[in-house]
């Protein structure tokens, strides 16, 4: 068995991180740590657990952080700037490293503080961070020790331009206008278990909101995605507005982009079934078929449909995904399991749950 252990384990991806771990057939949740919760029960601050796991949250102390060094994969379910305090020394003890937070997305330190306001700890290690969407970086993944795992609006963005950039690339021509807009709504629960005036029922219950107009810290991952990961050979300037809707789970992202001549000349719909063929997670649905976020609620699939329409030259792909799972835990989920050389389902292969 896999000796695994998650620090940070009293926020929602961290119980999650609990809830998909607990069912992993190679895998032991054997550390779990909390300052405000050291010695008290998981399943006490989340009876959901009950029954699933028995695991005791521990201090991170000196004895914690020898223990941590002794596993064999440690998830950060912690807020930005933890992670990266630890991760050297664990890696150099020979641990894995996934880190749920932002210390290892941005490769740019420039824009890492700009967006994150601190300086890294550790930016010669940066440099070997893998950014884990297994969809697209699969081969590094299978070799890293180190994980940064993106964050929920990137994934839908980068997931959702993936077969489009390649195309362009391909035919090493424009195929959409420079622009591309990122039109993204999120659950309450993206912005985590906390106390918030902002967050609570009577503020978000009935209620739609945009935040983040003048600029969000997702953007960077977003354009790095575009320009880096997906190895665009032309530019693309990227708006991207997120919002805030009155449900806990889900996301969705609408994408709009202008085709050019050579564009509409594509068949879209075609083109992403074909890139996505082989992905069990990446669900391209049928033409007219437009996806909702029930219909991945707490699961690891991520649904995507493409209207294509030549006469106005658009081009629109929609992307809902749990923003818990696939835009979390879930995801650290998948690319453990790819760092490992497990089957890529395990732990992860289950059926959105509806109503």
């Amino acid at each position: 068995m896999i000796s695994v252990a998650i620090v940070g384990g009293t926020g929602y991806t961290g119980v999650e991180l609990i809830r998909l771990l607990s069912s992993h057939p190679k895998v032991s949740v054997d550390l779990l740590t909390s300052r405000s919760h050291a010695g008290t029960r998981a399943d006490q601050i989340f009876p959901s657990l009950r029954g699933i796991s028995d695991i005791v949250f521990s201090d991170l102390g000196d004895d914690t952080l020898n223990a941590l060094q002794k596993c064999d994969v440690v998830f950060f379910a912690t807020p930005h700037g933890v992670a990266m305090q630890q991760a050297e020394a664990l890696t150099q003890a020979g641990v894995k490293v996934i880190d749920l937070a932002a210390d290892f997305r941005l490769q740019s330190l420039v824009e890492f503080e700009q967006w994150y306001q601190q300086q890294h700890a550790c930016p010669e290690l940066l440099k070997s961070a893998v950014y884990g969407i297994p969809e697209v970086s699969r081969d590094k993944l299978r070799n890293a020790n180190l994980v940064g795992n993106p964050g929920c609006y990137p994934t839908t963005a980068i997931l959702g331009l993936k077969p489009i950039i390649e195309a362009q690339n391909a035919k090493n021509t424009r195929l959409i206008d420079e622009r591309i807009i990122v039109d993204a709504k999120s659950g309450v629960s993206g912005a985590g278990r906390q106390a918030k005036l902002a967050l609570n029922y009577a503020e978000t219950s009935d209620n739609f909101e945009a935040y983040g107009v003048t600029g969000h810290r997702h953007l960077p991952e977003i354009e790095q995605g575009i320009n880096i990961l997906l190895e665009s050979q032309f530019t693309q300037r990227v708006r991207f507005l997120p919002h805030l809707v009155p449900m806990i789970r889900g996301m969705y992202s609408s994408i709009h982009l202008e085709l050019t001549d050579a564009g509409k000349a594509v068949d879209w719909q075609q083109a992403f079934e074909d890139s996505y063929a082989d992905e069990v997670f990446l669900d391209v649905l049928p033409t007219g078929i437009y996806p909702d976020t029930r219909s991945v609620r707490a699961s690891n699939r991520l649904r995507i449909a493409v209207y294509q329409n030549n006469d106005r030259a658009e081009l629109t792909v929609l992307v809902v995904q749990d923003n818990l799972v696939k835009g979390a835990a879930g995801q650290a989920v998948q690319n453990m399991n790819v760092m490992l050389g497990f089957d890529e389902t395990l732990g992860l292969n289950f059926a959105p749950i509806v109503p």
